[in-house]
């Protein structure tokens, strides 16, 4: 069953008369056009009963028609796309729209609301997430490419960083990403982080013009574009001897990620996969300064369905892909924090990114 079909029978089931799909990378996934809107509106609307109609910038029609078999229409930025929606679909009874709720802003909704009167939006985001949710073959194997991708950048980044001193985070991020362009890829899937010491204990950090400090640890949290899927992952190593403090805590953090990733196969819980790396972090007595779950998805977007330790329990399943990336970040002293993505197999998972995790030191 292809994709589309999935969503037509799925309004057929529900009884909703059209989607209206504005998110990118779920157009992507579902006709593999990929396209950034900008500004500009893009719709992808699949019917329980007709074929589909694609709604883009005129700029991008004869690129959209390359993916697609079925209708696009095309708008100047001197038209008004709900117009034309309009025109094409004029006798056609829309009382419901399907929509992906965390994409779907208020000057579209109520765009939508200008060509059919009085009409509902449902939510489509617990399907397209169902959808993504599951791997197929293909994908799995343009991730391994991608983290193989993360691997390289890590080498890089590793041995710039110890090359020389006086070198800043923004130094070694100009490097890893530079480098990354050079070898084909034109986009990191996040903003590249790199941070030294005790500014490390920040999760989300920012990589600022500062110097990388001498017998202390240094993390990285990083991954690419490849082919339309992401890689994502994280280390931390020492630049010169770190104190024994900072190797406990380093250790601790190494046990607990190794545990969870040990851990996962079909049939636990995602629960279950943050209690694992949790419970190392808090039986050690750093409980409180791990601040965030433990995982997340990742496929097309670098942040997916589903959460790993959020407020929503799954079971683990063959072909999911997420993270393991649990931390210790202590105010003022030090921050670690150890990262692979995975994909879960018929008997546990296999680790999309390969870098060494003992303790590295430069």
């Amino acid at each position: 069953m292809t994709k589309l079909k999935k969503i037509t029978d799925y309004l057929n089931q529900q009884e909703w008369d059209m989607t209206f799909i504005t998110n990118p990378t779920t157009v992507n996934y579902l006709t593999g056009f990929a396209m950034d809107p900008h500004e500009r509106i893009l719709g992808l609307m699949v019917f329980p009963d007709r074929a589909p109609i694609m709604l883009t910038p005129e700029l991008e029609v004869e690129k959209a028609k390359t993916h697609v078999s079925f209708d696009v229409i095309g708008y100047a930025d001197s038209e008004n796309p709900w117009e034309k929606i309009a025109t094409k679909l004029k006798g056609y009874r829309v009382k419901t729209i399907a929509a992906e709720f965390d994409h779907l802003i208020l000057s579209k909704s109520d765009g939508l609301k200008s060509v059919f009167n009085e009409v509902s939006f449902k939510n489509l985001t617990p399907l397209i997430n169902q959808m993504r949710l599951f791997k197929t073959a293909d994908e799995i194997q343009k991730m391994i490419v991608a983290g193989d991708y993360a691997d390289k950048c890590f080498d890089i980044g590793f041995k710039f960083a110890a090359s020389e001193k006086g070198l800043t985070e923004m130094d070694v991020v100009a490097k890893i990403e530079f480098e990354m362009k050079r070898q084909g890829i034109s986009e990191m899937s996040f903003d590249t982080m790199v941070l030294t010491g005790a500014r490390a204990a920040n999760p989300h950090g920012v990589p600022e013009p500062v110097a990388i400090q001498q017998n202390k640890l240094l993390l990285f949290d990083l991954g690419v574009m490849s082919n339309g899927y992401a890689s994502d992952a994280s280390r931390t190593i020492a630049i010169g001897q770190p104190t024994d403090f900072d190797r406990k805590i380093y250790e601790i953090t190494r046990q607990a990620q190794q545990a969870a990733l040990d851990f996962v196969k079909p049939g636990v819980t995602a629960f279950e996969v943050d209690k694992v790396a949790r419970d190392i972090i808090t039986k050690a007595g750093y409980g409180e300064y791990f601040t965030h779950r433990t995982g997340h998805g990742i496929g097309m977007d670098v942040h997916e369905y589903p959460s790993i330790g959020g407020s929503e329990d799954i079971t683990i399943e063959t072909g999911m892909c997420f993270s393991v990336e649990p931390g210790i970040y202590i105010p003022n002293q030090v921050g670690v924090r150890i990262e692979d993505c995975l994909y879960v197999t018929d008997s546990g998972a296999e680790s999309l990114t390969h870098t060494p995790k003992d303790l590295l030191v430069f």
